[in-house]
């Protein structure tokens, strides 16, 4: 089967969060299963630009990821070198699978398979939530919606959504979607290979204080639920918080600004994000992962730090609060300050049902959530999706 993947942004670019690392991992997984796969992506990474071939073909874990230059309208990633390419090779693959909504290459890429009769998937990777639309470019992207939006998703051959709590919010717009497959985003089951990555000092000295350390990583920004995690840090004495990740929005001070009028700055500590190894052994030593989200289409830290053992405290916006509650790996709690407080100093108060509680999440996040076990049931969706529409039976 030749699969094309489409995402605005790709590794080595980071700094845009989980859907990079979700998308590239499921790539990889599905070449182990006999796929082609190949991504078209740019090589856009902020500002500036990704240190990688323009206009040919690369190799990364057996994926076949092409590149294309973004020379202007970034914030929409347009690439009209890519559009060419989709209107000349579009025809040789199976099927589609298009990652992200709002942006220049998933219309492109609808459009162009539409015209050359290739099934698609579109997955909205947790940006069609209407409390996050109403709090940014609210005007703009409704208009999007009904202009482009609202076509991709209705003449889409399905929908791909990690998690229940995503097709819920995806089905509040009321459009006329097609068949919604849930798959959810799986984890590396496997020591990360590459050079061993450095813990920043602040972060090393933390874990070696002999304090209970609640671990927060992830883009900072104000859907997360920093907040309610440094109020509820007043409530839970003598814990420290790490909040490691990267800051696109220069939200760091805000929080800085809160930690000081909580009284908790000296039990905050913020650093920039941190990867491979570093980021592993972050899991290995912290006392308990915490992300109290606003609204979150899955979390992919939760299943990772499960898989290394971390009880997990989510609030119940994150999509993967499902798989938390289905495997026992930790507690999800409501949203107020003092609710996410209960919960963490349940964890870091009983030290047996902290470690029963992590063997449970390292054993069930392996034995079922791996890259490989996801990567078959999206390949399923595939096939079945391939069938509906009238192609092939594929192998």
């Amino acid at each position: 089967m030749r699969v094309l993947h489409v995402i605005p942004s790709y590794l080595p670019a980071r700094r845009y969060g989980g859907p990079i690392f979700a998308t590239h991992a499921l790539c990889a997984a599905l070449t182990r299963q006999g796929c082609e796969v190949t991504v078209f992506t740019t090589n856009a990474d902020g500002p500036g630009e990704s240190p990688v071939v323009v206009g040919a073909p690369v190799a990364m874990d057996g994926v076949n990821v092409s590149y294309f230059r973004s020379p202007w309208l970034r914030r929409l990633f347009y690439a009209p070198a890519m559009a060419r390419t989709f209107a000349e090779q579009c025809h040789g693959f199976d099927i589609l699978h298009l990652h992200s909504v709002f942006l220049w290459p998933t219309w492109a890429a609808a459009r162009a398979a539409r015209h050359g009769g290739v099934p698609y998937l579109l997955a909205p990777r947790g940006m069609l939530v209407k409390d996050l639309i109403a709090r940014k470019n609210r005007w703009l992207k409704k208009v999007w919606i009904e202009l482009i939006e609202r076509g991709n998703l209705e003449a889409a051959a399905g929908i791909h959504v990690t998690s229940r709590v995503e097709a819920d919010e995806l089905r509040r717009f009321g459009f006329a979607l097609p068949l919604i497959h849930e798959v959810p985003n799986g984890v590396d089951v496997e020591e990360p290979d590459g050079p061993e990555d450095a813990l920043p000092p602040a972060l090393a000295a933390a874990l070696d204080s002999g304090r209970s350390v609640i671990l927060s990583l992830g883009r900072i920004n104000w859907k997360k639920g920093l907040d309610r995690l440094i109020l509820a840090l007043e409530r839970v004495p003598g814990a420290l918080l790490l909040i490691v990740g990267n800051d696109e929005e220069g939200y760091t001070q805000t929080l800085r600004d809160l930690a000081k009028k909580s009284g908790v700055t000296e039990r905050v500590i913020l650093a920039g994000p941190v990867y491979g190894r570093a980021k592993v052994e972050l899991y290995r030593r912290a006392t308990v992962l915490a992300l109290a989200s606003y609204s979150e289409n899955f979390g992919n830290v939760v299943l990772e730090a499960m898989a290394e053992g971390c009880p997990v405290v989510v609030t119940r916006e994150v999509g993967a609060a499902a798989i938390v509650e289905e495997l026992g790996g930790g507690l999800v709690a409501k949203g107020d300050p003092q609710s996410i407080a209960s919960a963490l100093q349940k964890l870091i108060a009983d030290p047996s049902l902290r470690a029963a509680t992590g063997n449970r999440a390292r054993e069930g996040v392996r034995a079922r959530y791996s890259w490989d076990a996801m990567a078959k049931r999206m390949l399923e969706v595939y096939r079945k999706t391939i069938r509906a529409q009238g192609g092939r039976t594929l192998s």
